[in-house]
């Protein structure tokens, strides 16, 4: 029997007391990894409260990685890291030996990690007077929490900018903000309902998204890729009604889903009753040809809800994303999640908005374009020069990262070891599969965005090096 008393009188949300219970249970060790949770339907008849509350508890859980779900099984505490648990015997935590991945880590030079960003480019002086503007301009107002779908200035500002840059269309009421994109799926997972239905997933697809879908107990459909992006048939074929997709640089292996196939999407979506998941990290850089119109901007029946962050195209640190549900989802959101509360400061928002309104984002997004084109053209210079003969380039038409595929006698991971030992680290395709690995030669992800132009060159100068005699 759970040891909990659900004060209701509380200002704080049933299913936060419950959530709050666990978690300090489980870091305090005294529900061990492994062991199995009541079910939701025995939680929610204990506790006298409806069987949503204890799914929303649990889903918080899952999302921060504190239990797991197993199909047809049930809820199971995770397990955690030594230095997550906190013993109610009392915590002596014993210092770490240093080991061999620190000890390598310090000697990379040269880390083409696909999320990193220029860090020469941020307009420090801007955002902070900005900044400083925002806090004075709210005062008083600033000390009070915001409004739980964002700041309504930030949401005008940016569904205007939206509607200009990417071509969605959309209210400001249509929109969340929120504290990064797996906050987002965790939340549009608390919309759906947290019943176990089926979400289609790219093949190979981003796996973070992928990791709280399962966790949420959803059922993953792997859809393979074609040429130009998602098999459609293999969609239809696999009866999912919610389908998460990367069109306008698939993750990871960067091809641009092309109108024809963006239409046949949104057919089905229309004739199945289906949602679209479109989620458009790094939309604003394209370097060959315009750029083609957003999913939602093309959908007229209010199928496509459509992701955005200000990771790639400002900084990963600010932690911003956004999401702009069709009107239908929007009312079904004030519905069913009224309790929901926002998780990004109202400072970042405010200047995030007065950054917009100025002009300076628009401004900063055609610096970054004409930045990351030439950092993009150098690293194709480069590998097509020394190593043009054993790798064929893909994905390199748009975003921070292209993909090699590489000709090559070693595995991937011997590829990896290579590299590191000649002070570079790229980063392999492999742990985005759900499935079996069907890639037959080795693909690696070089990013580009947060190494100088002559870094880039050296960094493919040393794969070269590394690579050359085994290919």
């Amino acid at each position: 029997m759970i040891r909990l008393h659900v004060e209701t009188d509380r200002q704080q949300p049933i299913y936060m007391q419950l959530y709050q219970h666990f978690r300090t249970e489980i870091q305090e060790g005294k529900q061990e990894s492994g062991s199995k949770l009541p079910s939701i339907r025995t939680l929610a008849e204990e506790l006298k409260v409806s069987k949503t509350t204890v799914e929303l508890a649990f889903a918080q859980l899952l999302a921060e990685g504190y239990i797991e779900s197993r199909q047809r099984s049930g809820y199971y505490v995770a397990q955690l890291e030594a230095s997550v648990i906190v013993h109610s015997r009392g915590y002596n935590p014993v210092p770490a030996k240093a080991d061999g991945r620190k000890k390598d880590a310090a000697r990379i030079e040269y880390d083409f990690h696909s999320a990193s960003v220029d860090p020469h480019s941020f307009p420090y002086k801007l955002w902070r007077r900005l900044s400083n503007q925002a806090t004075h301009e709210v005062e008083h107002d600033f000390l009070r929490y915001g409004g739980r779908r964002g700041e309504a200035g930030l949401c005008k500002a940016l569904a205007a900018y939206l509607h200009r840059s990417r071509g969605v269309n959309c209210k400001p009421e249509q929109m969340i903000i929120g504290a990064g994109t797996q906050y987002l799926i965790m939340l549009l997972c608390q919309l759906f309902g947290v019943d176990g239905r089926a979400i289609a997933i790219e093949e190979p697809g981003y796996q973070d998204v992928g990791k709280v879908f399962r966790q949420l107990g959803y059922e993953l459909k792997p859809i393979p890729l074609q040429e130009d992006g998602l098999d459609i048939q293999q969609l239809i074929e696999s009866k999912a009604q919610v389908v998460y997709i990367t069109p306008s640089h698939q993750y990871p292996y960067g091809m641009v889903m092309p109108y024809a196939k963006r239409q046949r999407l949104l057919q089905w979506a229309q004739e199945t009753g289906g949602i679209i998941i479109e989620d458009d990290y790094d939309g604003e850089f394209r370097y060959r040809g315009k750029p083609i119109p957003s999913l939602q901007g093309l959908d007229t029946q209010g199928n496509v809800i459509y992701l955005g962050t200000f990771s790639k195209s400002l900084m990963p640190s600010i932690r911003t994303g956004y999401v702009v549900l069709p009107e239908r989802l929007s009312a079904l959101y004030e519905e069913k999640l009224p309790y929901m509360e926002q998780t990004v400061s109202r400072l970042h928002q405010k200047t995030l908005q007065l950054l917009i309104e100025s002009g300076e984002w628009e401004r900063h997004i055609r610096k970054m374009r004409m930045v990351y084109q030439k950092k993009h053209r150098a690293t194709l210079d480069a590998i097509h020069s020394s190593m043009g003969d054993y790798v064929k380039v893909s994905g390199q038409d748009a975003g921070l990262h292209i993909l090699l595929d590489v000709k090559s006698r070693l595995t991937t991971a011997e590829l990896l070891e290579k590299a590191e030992e000649a002070g570079v680290r790229v980063y392999s395709t492999a742990p985005m599969w759900m499935g079996e690995n069907r890639e037959q030669s080795p693909k690696i992800m070089l990013g580009f965005g947060g190494l100088s132009i002559e870094d880039l060159q050296e960094g493919v100068r040393r794969l070269h090096g590394a690579w050359s005699k085994y290919c």
